[in-house]
């Protein structure tokens, strides 16, 4: 079997469908060992073979690793779950240091290319946990990502009742106005040589993942009910969220942007350069 590193966040919910319900999931449990983990740790299980294929972030992306055709997590616009706090009055320019929910390493370096490369400045990024008060009485600006984002603009006017004014950027946004392309997190990525005979074909893969996600979006909401029990959402906000907010296919645009991506963050010694993006 392909052993699978997977994210339990919201965010992926539609391209799990398949594996995590009827009636495909007990085929799939055929082919795939599944285990959750975070986004930031799915690469390194990858690199060190500990598991076959991830859905890792796009930072984390190496020449040793193929990205597979068909499925990514982006967003064409507003994506809600990356949320960049920042204490008035301070903007872009002036922020000094911050706070850092370190859960994503490609929402952290696309924070890093709009200071360093759109605002010409270089502030300290601090880790701390996805605590938005926490994080912003010790800092100019904090990062949140995820489920912790989302939870955080529900609760705006109690964070700013504790740490003051601030000012709330959506970090996909921000990329897309300076770029004019998408906003791109995530992609499933694959080990190359763990596919082939006598284990699971390339086409195969690209079947199952592609079959999941459409199956996914039949079933947002099925996934509302399910996740609204979970997370301290509206079923209104969630089903916006999966619906609206975030592009689920990899499309030429989307890997034009993760290739423009890799290329800012080069220039400003965030990653290293990755020149050719592998394709499977």
């Amino acid at each position: 079997m392909l052993r699978v590193a997977a994210i339990n966040f919201l965010n992926p919910a539609p391209l799990m469908w398949d594996f995590e319900h009827a009636p495909l999931a007990q085929e799939l449990a055929q082919r795939y060992s599944l285990h959750y983990t975070q986004p930031s740790q799915c690469a390194a299980e990858l690199l060190a073979g500990r598991a076959d294929l991830g859905l890792i972030p796009i930072a984390a992306l190496t020449p040793e690793l193929a990205v597979v055709p068909g499925c990514t997590i982006a967003s064409l616009n507003e994506v809600r779950s990356i949320q960049l706090i920042v204490k008035s009055p301070n903007t872009f320019s002036t922020v000094k240091t911050v706070s850092a929910d370190t859960a994503s390493r490609s929402s952290l370096a696309y924070a890093e290319i709009l200071f360093r490369k759109f605002a010409s400045n270089h502030p300290a990024f601090l880790p701390a946990s996805a605590d938005p008060i926490a994080m912003l009485q010790q800092a100019d600006a904090a990062i949140l990502i995820g489920d912790p984002a989302l939870l955080a603009l529900e609760r705006r006017e109690q964070i700013e009742a504790e740490v003051g004014p601030c000012q709330w950027f959506d970090l996909a946004h921000e990329w897309h106005i300076r770029t004019n392309v998408p906003w791109v997190a995530a992609v499933w990525a694959v080990r190359p040589e763990s596919l082939g005979e006598p284990r699971l074909s390339a086409a195969q893969l690209v079947e199952d993942l592609e079959a999941s996600r459409n199956h996914g979006l039949l079933h947002i909401e099925d996934l509302v009910k399910e996740w609204a029990p979970r997370i301290e959402l509206s079923p209104a906000v969630i089903r916006h969220y999966l619906s609206s907010n975030i592009h689920y296919v990899l499309n030429t645009d989307c890997m034009h942007a993760i290739k423009l991506f890799r290329q800012y963050a080069a220039e400003v010694d965030v990653l290293p350069a990755l020149p050719d993006l592998r394709l499977l």
